[in-house]
């Protein structure tokens, strides 16, 4: 699987750093929705699901986690722990968070509107819609289930 991490670009000094998030420059779709998750618990697996259509990309403003990521070949296993870096999720690509550090701040901006009927959150179902194949034991077995 092909992992797209973007750079982001640092402008700062010894007053501190700052980094600007821009459509069609460093974010590459029109920004629609921005959520972030923090206070989550280490032992704590969040997502757990895939999207049809929403690209996302995911910035650990602070702290780290752990994303398991599958395009339908395989789970990888992705640290995010740079707020200079994020993460793109493009469509169809079953994610899964954890081992969160206790400060962590992620930051999710997404090229869609919330809607539930774009989510995908069997991980059979989700292997039928990539490729018609079954891998059900390849993410359990990554994780040590």
């Amino acid at each position: 699987m092909k992992i797209e991490r973007i750079q982001l670009q640092q402008h700062g000094d010894s007053r501190g750093m700052l980094i600007a998030l821009e459509q069609d420059r460093n974010v590459p779709f029109q920004i629609r929705r921005v959520y972030y998750l923090f206070s989550t618990k280490c032992d704590v697996h969040r997502g757990m699901h895939a999207h049809r259509n929403l690209i996302q990309l995911a910035v650990p403003v602070r702290g780290s986690v752990t994303f398991l990521l599958d395009d339908g070949e395989g789970p990888c296993e992705v640290v995010l722990d740079d707020p200079s870096q994020g993460l793109l999720l493009r469509r169809m690509v079953w994610r899964e968070m954890y081992n969160f550090s206790e400060d962590c701040v992620l930051m999710v901006l997404a090229d869609q509107l919330y809607d539930p009927a774009d989510y995908i959150t069997d991980y059979a179902s989700f292997l039928r819609d990539v490729h018609g194949s079954a891998h059900q034991g390849d993410v359990a077995a990554c994780l040590g289930r």
